[in-house]
């Protein structure tokens, strides 16, 4: 399955060849809700084809749909979705990429990609991770208030204490000479007990597995992190971590092998206070700073400042979609009809642009929006 997060990091989907095939479609994780996901996904996929039709020769729409009907016709994919789907195709370009929370069916085919559905995925605040830990092995989750799921380590991050040098090697110097004595063997621990070579080593895992998972998973992902471990290896992991996107409260019980339903609801119970926090602190920030004259509502407004560069902070509505287009020049908006190939979605295009030029963009739910447009924007100056 392909990396959203790679993708976004390296630009894979910011300046695609045109036409530009975004679809979104809700699916469910097992049988038999999901007997009815690869018809409704070959629907959209011909809300698609007769998009294209309007514009482009069948030569052209052929390519471009070819690895969409072939999925749809992969039994295996089918058996092993998650919660929403998104599949995204433009002339040498196909990615399929797996959500962990559900998405409204969209079908749109315009100069790029929609990518609001995607971008929630990866910036939304209610996400997490979750680090389940014993004193000799790890397993990390993504999660959200409504999923979690286990996600694999990057290269280089400790799986067990065996990958890391130097852990689980009680040589001579640690336990002392074996001896005879009488005909029997004993082990005689004459500089370091074999508690502290117990200590040390877990000492050892835990250093590694911090410092890996920050550079590894936290700082790409800037997601908070919820460890999850017995209370004993949860005070050790503290006093050597050095990663700032641990949260103070964690999961005070061993949640390697704990079902997955009952580890997010421990998890959202640590990580809602936070959420809501960080999206009240959102709200409050626009606020003051449209009191100050450096925050707009107004998407003509907005849109003349993303081009610009001079958002900093762009908040916008999770389910709402606002049909035009943006003039990537002058950042003129002219309203427009989703069914027609050369419009998209003006929200998602705004958020696109903020990325663009550095800024943050938090999708943020219909309810605790603070204007009525479907974005809230804050200057940098």
């Amino acid at each position: 399955m392909d990396s959203l997060a790679k993708d976004f990091a390296d630009g894979t989907l910011s300046a695609p060849k045109t036409p530009c095939l975004s679809l979104y479609q809700p699916t469910h994780r097992s049988h038999p809700d999901n007997e009815q996901d690869p018809i409704r996904f070959q629907n959209l996929v011909k809300e698609l084809e007769a998009s294209l039709a309007k514009d482009h020769s069948g030569a052209d729409t052929k390519a471009l749909l070819e690895p969409l009907f072939k999925l749809a016709q992969d039994h295996d994919f089918w058996q092993h979705t998650a919660d929403g789907l998104a599949v995204l195709s433009a002339p040498g370009l196909f990615r399929t990429y797996l959500l962990q929370r559900t998405v409204p069916k969209l079908a749109i085919v315009a100069g790029s990609f929609h990518l609001k559905p995607l971008l929630r995925a990866l910036q939304s605040a209610d996400d997490y991770h979750v680090l389940a830990f014993s004193r000799d092995s790890a397993v990390l989750f993504r999660g959200n208030r409504y999923a979690i799921d286990e996600v694999p380590l990057a290269d280089g991050v400790p799986t067990t204490s065996s990958d890391v040098p130097g852990a689980n090697k009680r040589n001579e110097e640690h336990e002392g000479a074996i001896r005879t004595s009488g005909g029997g063997v004993s082990v005689h621990y004459s500089r370091t007990s074999k508690s502290t070579v117990v200590d040390n080593d877990a000492e050892k895992f835990m250093r590694a597995l911090d410092k890996a998972v920050l550079d590894h998973h936290s700082k790409p992902s800037k997601l908070p992190l919820i460890l999850a471990a017995l209370p004993e290896n949860d005070s050790m992991f503290r006093k050597l971590s050095h990663n700032p996107a641990v949260l103070a409260q964690g999961i005070g019980m061993n949640a390697e092998t704990m079902p997955l339903d009952k580890l997010r609801e421990q998890a959202w119970k640590v990580m809602e206070p936070h959420y809501l926090a960080k999206l009240a602190g959102h709200v409050d920030s626009f606020g003051a700073s449209k009191g100050k004259g450096q925050a707009e509502e107004d998407l003509a407004s907005i849109a003349k400042a993303a081009v610009q560069g001079k958002i900093g902070t762009l908040l916008v509505e999770a389910e709402r979609r606002v049909p035009g287009r943006i003039d990537g020049g002058t950042g003129a908006i002219a309203n427009g009809d989703l069914t027609n190939p050369e419009i998209d979605d003006m929200l998602d295009d705004l958020a696109e642009l903020v990325m663009k030029n550095g800024g943050e963009v938090v999708v943020v739910p219909a309810e605790r929006m603070p204007t009525q447009t479907g974005a809230a924007a804050i200057h940098r100056y």
